[in-house]
This record gives structure tokens, sequence and C-alpha cells, in this order.
């Protein structure tokens, strides 16, 4: 059975910065594109970024300039890169494997609190 497990969230001061890990066990690393997602009590789940196998990277407006997400392939391990940080960046952070263009399951992580104050 496969898992992602992300780790690296915290309280951070507006302007501060903070590193996301994703860890990947069980699953192809290859076949999926690794996304990072992240949601605010009582509001949608937001796609904050993504990463496909060959490494092209996209990000959602409200993160871009200053949000980065990378991956160590030797490590099945994808990366999220926070500078600049605002107070509408408070919420959870989940890491998803998606398969879905290789024909591979998807795997959720349980997700890391980033927390901004005003």
């Amino acid at each position: 059975q496969g898992q992602v497990v992300e780790s690296g969230g915290g309280l951070v001061q507006p302007g501060g910065s903070l590193r996301l890990s994703c860890a990947t066990y069980g699953i192809i690393f290859a076949r999926h594109i690794m996304r990072w997602y992240r949601q605010a009590p009582g509001k949608e789940r937001e796609l904050v970024a993504s990463i496909t196998p060959g490494g092209g990277p996209t990000y959602g407006d409200s993160v871009k300039g200053r949000f980065t997400i990378s991956k160590d392939n030797t490590k099945s391990t994808v990366y999220l890169q926070m500078t600049a940080l605002k107070p509408e960046d408070t919420g959870v952070y989940y890491c998803n494997a998606d398969g879905a263009a290789f024909l591979q399951p998807d795997y959720w992580g349980q997700g890391t609190q980033v927390t901004v104050p005003s």
C-alpha cells in the first residue's frame, strides 16, 4: 500500500519562509504528477502547485513568484519552498500523488498545518 507523508509545517510570521516536504512510499513515483493543495477552514481545497514526472512545474495564481515546487527522484520526495508568506497562505497543506494519466492509484497525505498570523 502506497503512502505520502507531509512534514515541515508550522507558524511563520508574515514575510517569512517555510519548506514543506512530501515523502512517498510504495508508489511508482515516476508515474505520478505530484501536487500540493491547501485548504482553509470552511473553504474549498485549492491547487497550489504541480510538478510532472519530467520536472515541469505549474502554480496557482495566488502563489506565483513566491512558491517553488521541486522534487528529488532518488528520494521519491517532493518539496514546496514558500517565501514571502502572507496570512492568506494559512491552511492545511496536502500532498497528492496523481496517477490518473498513467492508470495508477491516487494517494493523499494527512496534511500539515501552515499558520501565518495577521
